[in-house]
């Protein structure tokens, strides 16, 4: 029976420091992938305070953008698909959409979307390599909105989706939503 015990005892013992380390682990990756996700942030905003500029009037600091990383090329990278919006970025028929690819420790732009609105998604079919985007076409002479798909050529996406080589879509096609909708309601991350 003392031998139980101690075994036993030794047991709790075990599962209790197992228990601790698998804390002090769990909660040592969560702030690594905490780090690493600002890391990405900080980085993605002063690419995109470069890019923008130096805002010239007090409207031009009005600029905020929603983001998402995704991998877009299945190669193990994520790119970022971002949604910028204020006067500047935006018209009547939307807003701007970039997608970027990691450069370094900074980025570069893959393509510049003009009037998009979301949702903005990553579609399952893909074109050379990489996964065909999906806007919403709404405003600016266009009276009905629609989805349009926007495919990779092999070196960019088409700028403009009411215009080919952007193509309507006419039927549902799987993907996910990287951008939602309530981006324009929620209006995103301030840049300035």
């Amino acid at each position: 029976m003392n031998t139980r015990r101690r075994f036993s005892g030794l047991s709790f013992g075990m599962v209790a420091l197992f228990a601790a380390c698998s804390t002090f682990l769990a909660v040592g990756c969560l702030a690594q992938s905490e780090r690493q996700l600002s890391s990405k942030g900080d980085s993605l905003k002063r690419f995109l305070q470069n890019y923008a500029g130096v805002p010239g009037s007090d409207e031009g600091k009005t600029t905020r953008y929603s983001s998402a990383f995704v991998d877009l090329n299945d190669d193990g990278t994520q790119e970022v698909v971002v949604y910028l919006t204020s006067d500047g970025w935006c018209g009547s028929g939307g807003c701007t959409t970039l997608i970027l690819a990691p450069e370094g420790s900074s980025y570069k732009v893959v393509t510049k979307i003009t009037i998009t609105r979301p949702p903005i998604r990553i579609l399952a079919t893909k074109s050379n390599g990489w996964h065909d985007i999906s806007v919403r076409v709404q405003g600016g002479g266009i009276i009905h909105a629609y989805e349009a798909k926007l495919s990779f050529d092999g070196k960019t996406y088409p700028g403009n989706p009411s215009v080919p080589p952007a193509q309507r879509l006419t039927e549902k096609v799987a993907g996910q939503v990287v951008v939602p909708i309530t981006a324009l309601t929620e209006g995103g991350t301030p840049l300035y």
